[in-house]
This record gives C-alpha cells, structure tokens and sequence, in this order.
C-alpha cells in the first residue's frame, strides 16, 4: 500500500496560495526564503521515486513550468512521476505521464494507494486535502512555514476540514526562517 503525503508552503496564518489568481496581491511571496538548504529538504522529503496527485489547478499551473524547467533533482522528479489529476476534462491533459483520478475522486484515491508503486506526494490543494482528511486517506502532512503573515488568500484547509489530531513526528528550522514541520495522521480529533 503507498504512503499519501500533504505536503505545503504555508504563512503563519494558514495561506498556500502563491499565484496571483483571483487578484491575490502578493504572488510568489515564498521566493524571498528560497535556498539551496530548504530545496534540499523538500527533496529529501518527496524521497526519490514519488507520483503526484494534484488537482487540476496545480496541475495547470505546473505544466505550464516544470516541462519546461532546467533539468535538476526537482524537475526531473516532478517531469517523471505519473500525474494523478482530479479532473472534469482529463482529455485535455498533456503534461505526463497522467492519469484521471475519474468520476468518484475518493475511490480513485483508494485504487492508487492500494496499488504497488511509489509513494504519493499532494501538493497545492485545500479542496483535495480536506477530502483526504475526511476520509482517512492522508497518511502524513509535512508543512513549511514560512515567517510571514498574509491575512488573505486560500488557506491550507478549506471550510468544513474534519477535525483531525496529527502526531508531530519531527521538525526543522532552516536559515532562512522557514520551519519544516513532518507530522503523521493519526486519526479522528481526540478532546478531553
């Protein structure tokens, strides 16, 4: 069975969104704390050998750029993992390999984890991230926050996320302030 990993650039007020889409005003406020050592601790935290599984967003904006990119560690691994996209028009996927996730993304989701293969990888996705919680099909989440506060943009876990408890499993602090926090899902919210 394949591990499902959230990972996410996130503010310390919970925003992931980067792009300018929608009129948010503060694209690519993550490229100021870029450094060889944070590259090199998300690479090592994809593992080698990874698939991804993206919405169709992300999807669009990253073929728009990795196909393109210099080849290195990063876009080598992003270009030669299957791309598993939850999509309406998966005939209009070009950036590959591919896949649909189908009709039903959660049972896409169990087919792909029940699967031999490599490990998945979610990245920039608040919608698909709540549903994984919800269902009990996200197995780690590993944030990097970033020193910043944004007060707008798409947070990390949508409206209507399912209370969760995550066990910290370890934590970072990168020069450049960025804290690489690797938590695993444990289950449903325990309260006292």
């Amino acid at each position: 069975m394949r591990t499902l990993k959230i990972m996410e650039h996130i503010s310390l007020d919970g925003v992931i969104q980067t792009s300018g889409e929608d009129a948010f005003p503060y694209a690519d406020w993550t490229a100021p704390y870029r450094s060889p050592a944070g590259r090199d601790e998300v690479l090592a935290a994809h593992g080698g050998r990874f698939d991804l599984l993206l919405g169709r967003r992300t999807y669009d904006l990253w073929s728009g750029y990795w196909p393109k990119a210099p080849s290195g560690a990063m876009a080598d691994g992003l270009n030669a993992a299957t791309k598993y996209v939850a999509t309406h028009r998966p005939e209009s996927l070009a950036w590959g390999p591919f896949e649909s996730l189908g009709p039903d993304i959660v049972e896409g989701v169990r087919r792909i984890k029940s699967q031999a293969g490599p490990n998945l990888i979610l990245w920039g996705s608040s919608t698909l991230t709540s549903t994984l919680l919800a269902h009990g099909l996200a197995d780690e989440v590993l944030l990097l926050v970033y020193p910043v506060l944004l007060g707008a943009g798409k947070r990390f876990f949508a409206q209507g996320t399912p209370p969760r408890s995550l066990e910290l499993v370890s934590t970072k602090a990168m020069p450049s302030g960025i804290l690489v926090s690797a938590y695993k899902v444990v289950g449903p919210l325990k309260a006292g």
